[in-house]
């Protein structure tokens, strides 16, 4: 069955969502998160229930602070609790928050993909940080650092659900003419920037995060105007792309062609000329040093 995507901006309709979600085996949306998502929906949300919501799972609420306390999730004051955290984070980063805690433990078998997680926690690390950086984008440390982790999910999904797509996967890294996608494509009858989008869609998550992974291999997008995609949509593609770059500089492990067909539209998207990018993977070492 071929799976397509819609229009930018266009979710993807309730029954054909449901049908990808069963014949693709995507994990559905934690309880905990439709559980937080609904609180955040009222009217006035309370406050004092979504911190006993969140304290009644201990693993929960020691990730959400650990979370919170990153310094790549954006804050300049450190949480000891809960309560702490939601006071700090507020209600939207506090359910970006809780969606990163969640999206690991979505996969039983994640342990079998740990050099796949622990690639996209340092990209998602270095997102958080360019995006301080850098300055004057209209993107949060938190949003950035939630793309981060989010951004790929769709290739662990299609790793568990085709047999082959490891191969696929190895073609598509060695690709420099072809997009990442149109490797996918021609092996499979979907790609994983529509897989990931559909995760996130099913989850609830905000628009912006869905149409970034949609489209986050695609340079004519990213290039194009603020119709096409809007400016936090671009710069957060753009960040996590850099990031990505940088740790493969860094460390010289899963090296890929992106960069080289999506660089220049990136800094164009993050006016930044050479030499910044010399600096920052200078200091871009010194930051994953202290992820160790």
């Amino acid at each position: 069955m071929t799976i397509d995507a819609t229009e930018p901006g266009q979710p993807v309709p309730d029954e054909v969502l449901e049908q990808h979600i069963h014949s693709i085996n995507i994990p559905p949306r934690p309880s905990i998160l439709a559980r937080v998502q609904a609180e955040m929906a009222a009217d006035e949300p309370d406050f004092r229930a979504l911190e006993k919501l969140i304290s009644a799972d201990v693993a929960l609420a020691g990730g959400l602070v650990k979370t919170v306390n990153s310094p790549y999730f954006g804050l300049n004051r450190r949480a000891t609790t809960v309560h702490e955290a939601l006071m700090l984070l507020g209600l939207a980063s506090t359910c970006r928050a809780v969606a990163v805690f969640c999206l690991r433990g979505a996969f039983p078998d994640a342990g079998h993909f740990e050099r796949f997680w622990d690639a996209s926690a340092k990209v998602a690390a270095l997102s958080g940080w360019l995006t301080k950086r850098l300055g004057s984008l209209k993107l949060g440390a938190d949003e950035a650092y939630t793309f981060g982790l989010f951004r790929d999910c769709g290739i662990v999904i299609l790793l568990q659900r085709f047999p082959t797509y490891l191969a696929t996967l190895k073609a598509a890294n060695g690709e420099s003419t072809l997009s990442f996608t149109e490797v996918e494509r021609q092996h499979l009858p979907t790609d994983h920037t529509v897989i990931g989008r559909l995760l996130v869609q099913n989850w609830w998550l905000p628009d912006d995060l869905c149409e970034a992974i949609r489209h986050h291999h695609d340079s004519g997008y990213l290039a194009g105007p603020d119709t096409v995609l809007n400016r936090r949509t671009r710069q957060m593609i753009a960040v996590a792309q850099l990031a990505e770059y940088l740790l493969q500089r860094a460390t010289g492990g899963a090296q890929t062609c992106e960069w080289a067909k999506l660089g220049p539209a990136c800094m164009g998207v993050l006016d930044l000329g050479a030499d910044h990018l010399v600096a920052l993977q200078a200091e871009a070492r010194v930051q994953l040093g202290t992820m160790v």
